[in-house]
């Protein structure tokens, strides 16, 4: 993805930002073109050129209201197995490629002591990216405002592991996840530092699917522990792989959207956005 793209993102994010910070007021195509300083002809270009759809469009996809229709629609089939054989072509889901495998005690208590992490900086729909991986998988995917920052936390992640800034084919994989045609897709591996409850709680993430959304309260039933919704809520905000693993399709019962580890407004722009490629 280029810088100018990359660009194109932060005006939009801004103008959802301003959206829904405005949402009673319906602000007009005019005004939150002239918040992102664009004409609205070249703002509502640029905005479907990236979201595939109008911002008006857009709009109800992230409102509240959408919110509530998709928990109302998916109800208890939320999880439905049966999704997960049989699909081809566009519809394939990415989360069906994906396996995940949690750290060896040592590794987990050592600090990454003795993994070889490979890293690179990539640009995705929704900004700058840091993907990470070992020879097991894919270890860490963060959106970053900058690469020193996002080199930072990773190493706060693996303090003790030796790093090489290098762009290995696990890494290429998993960022085709972003594409719109999943037919070329490989097995995506994940290699996590998680206790056995924050990975019971990543893998059924992995189960939402794509234009779909869940609750805290939900995934704490699906787990087995329905009374852990807090506990689940702090599992899902140390999810270390951004997008990949879908945190940002979890909610409030209310239908509010709630918070994200990468900045609420970028799940707001998430949820649209694959709403928006599921219609």
């Amino acid at each position: 993805m280029s810088g100018q793209e990359n660009l194109n993102y932060d005006r939009i994010a801004k103008a959802i930002d301003h959206i829904t910070s405005n949402f009673k007021e319906q602000p007009s195509l005019d005004e939150i073109a002239e918040q992102v300083h664009l004409s609205p002809y070249h703002f509502q270009r640029i905005f479907k050129e990236w979201a595939g759809v109008t911002p008006k469009q857009f709009l109800k996809y992230t409102s509240v209201q959408h919110a509530k229709s998709l928990l109302k629609e998916t109800g208890a089939t939320l999880f439905d197995t049966a999704m997960e054989t049989g699909l081809s072509g566009t519809s394939r889901l990415h989360d069906l490629f994906v396996s995940l495998e949690g750290m060896t005690p040592g590794e987990y208590k050592n600090d990454g002591e003795n993994l070889v992490i490979n890293y690179s900086y990539a640009r995705s729909p929704f900004g700058l990216v840091t993907i990470a991986s070992t020879q097991k998988g894919l270890c860490h995917v963060a959106f970053i405002e900058d690469e020193e920052k996002g080199l930072y936390e990773l190493k706060q992640q693996f303090p003790k592991a030796t790093y090489h800034q290098r762009v290995d084919q696990t890494q290429v994989n998993a960022l085709m996840i972003f594409a719109n045609d999943w037919r070329q897709i490989s097995e995506i591996k994940l290699h996590l530092k998680g206790t056995d409850f924050q990975l019971k709680v990543w893998e059924s993430l992995l189960k939402i699917p794509k234009g779909k959304l869940s609750t805290y309260g939900s995934i704490a039933e699906e787990i087995g522990k329905p009374k852990a919704s807090r506990a689940v809520g702090t599992a899902i905000g140390s999810n270390p792989i951004a997008y990949l693993i879908p945190c940002h399709r979890v909610i409030q019962s209310s239908g509010q959207l709630g918070g994200y580890r990468w900045n609420p407004t970028r799940k707001t722009a998430i949820i649209g956005w694959e709403a928006a490629q599921i219609e």
